[in-house]
């Protein structure tokens, strides 16, 4: 069958991106990876991309096609023209372009180094043979160790897009894998990094890097995990982040859902100690106050099923505990 492929091709990286668009004879059971290969070797030799093992193994073809990341040596020509009438094809998101699809992944892999994804065993004396793992130890980390470092959920990170700061899901993946190795001996000093900011806390839980992941590794899972292991440390350093999840948690306990009078106060301002964060609420109350939106506390009233949510909340609470998850 004839197949319309639209590419974005860029001949620079101060050049201006435009879209050529082939036509190209296959079959709905080749890969989106044999389409490229098939346009590069019969009809333009021009066009650049990655490729490598053809296996879903090395990560090296990940690539947006028709919206969203993948390996296009793994994505089938029939499931992607399922709802569509052409492959659109563009290189990775949130990365600058070198030529065509190829990216630069230099911040990729320095913001990888920043979680020091590395196990530890420095401050322990050198055994005689190597380190076991029991199979529920290794069982722990495994969905991380599968990680193939292709950039897909980085791509599609919507956190990563508009925040310079934050170190990506797969960096975080990758820092979870280390942090529930038994072997490794950073624990604490692990747990303290990712609770900075650009850690964990700035993930905005919008679940794509779950939806692309090639491999399922479901990054925003290992985040949670981190973000739990965080809160059950008695005495992590206070921050904004964790006020906001434990207040979040504690006013839906009580109430039902929140009261956003007492859950600006608690979080920005801590309970009214932080001045400065007090002071920064001034422009914001002020606003909502002309506007007719300020949530004035004696208008505020509790949900009328607030029992079957604390019910609920204990019982999910006292799961994940026998589960050991927190």
């Amino acid at each position: 069958m004839k197949v319309s492929v639209r590419i974005r091709r860029q001949a620079s990286r101060e050049s201006k991106p435009d879209y050529q668009t082939y036509s190209v004879e296959c079959s709905e059971g080749n890969t989106i990876l044999d389409v490229l290969n098939k346009i590069q070797w019969e009809q333009d030799g021009s066009l650049a991309y990655r490729r490598n093992c053809r296996n879903a193994i090395c990560g090296s073809c990940a690539m947006r096609v028709n919206g969203r990341a993948v390996l296009t040596c793994q994505n089938l020509v029939g499931e992607e023209l399922e709802d569509q009438t052409e492959l659109l094809i563009q290189p990775l998101g949130n990365l600058p372009v070198i030529k065509d699809l190829v990216v630069d992944m230099t911040k990729f892999w320095n913001n990888l180094k920043k979680v020091d994804p590395y196990v530890s065993t420095a401050s322990r004396q050198i055994p005689e043979k190597e380190f076991l793992q029991l199979p529920e130890q290794r069982e722990k980390l495994q969905s991380a160790a599968n990680c193939i470092l292709c950039g897909a959920c980085y791509s599609e990170c919507n956190s990563a897009a508009v925040n310079d700061d934050f170190v990506g899901p797969h960096a975080l993946a990758k820092a979870y894998r280390v942090m529930a190795d038994n072997r490794d001996d950073r624990t604490k000093e692990r747990i303290e990094q990712y609770n900075q900011s650009g850690g964990v806390w700035d993930c905005t839980r919008c679940f794509n890097c779950n939806e692309v992941c090639p491999v399922g590794v479901e990054p925003l899972d290992r985040i949670s995990q981190i973000k739990q292991t965080i809160l059950q440390q008695e005495k992590m350093e206070d921050s904004t982040a964790l006020r906001h999840r434990r207040t979040m948690v504690e006013l839906v306990k009580e109430d039902g859902w929140i009261d956003e009078s007492k859950f600006g106060l608690k979080v920005v301002t801590d309970s009214g100690r932080d001045l400065k964060g007090l002071v920064s609420l001034i422009p914001l109350g002020t606003r909502m106050v002309v506007k007719g939106k300020m949530p004035w506390p004696w208008k505020f009233k509790p949900s009328a099923g607030k029992l079957e949510i604390k019910a609920l909340i204990n019982a999910v609470s006292q799961h994940l505990k026998d589960q050991g998850k927190i």
